[in-house]
């Protein structure tokens, strides 16, 4: 699985809205049309009114190479190029293992992935 995580950051609070206006159709689209696509969204930032915070999940790497092809993904850069993005950062990460981060009966967990030393984040 592959997860996106982005920050996409707008001159005004105004812009951000209407970015968020725009795009509403296409993420829908993209979840109901495009194999492999786990996951798409792009919500406004509660604590910054300037930013959107996007997170993307797919399947694997051709659900991903094909939506970049997609005319889902022309119609997404077209509307975000018509609100006026003033920055941007971006992360992709590709899972290799996955585990429910509460217990069954919604308890905290302390230990993760059997007590697996995490790797280091580059």
């Amino acid at each position: 699985m592959l997860l996106i995580s982005a920050v996409l950051e707008f001159a005004s609070e105004e812009d951000r809205n209407r970015a968020i206006n725009l795009t509403a159709p296409i993420q829908k689209a993209t979840r109901d049309e495009e194999d492999g696509c786990v996951t798409y969204c792009f919500a406004p930032d509660p604590c910054q009114p300037t930013k959107i915070q996007v997170f993307e999940e797919w399947e694997n790497g051709a659900s991903l190479a094909a939506h970049f092809k997609h005319p889902n993904y022309d119609a997404m850069v077209e509307a975000l190029g018509s609100v006026g993005i003033v920055g941007t950062s971006n992360k992709l990460y590709l899972v290799a293992k996955t585990e429910p981060v509460y217990g069954p009966n919604a308890e905290r967990r302390e230990v993760f992935f059997d007590g697996a030393e995490e790797p280091q984040v580059s």
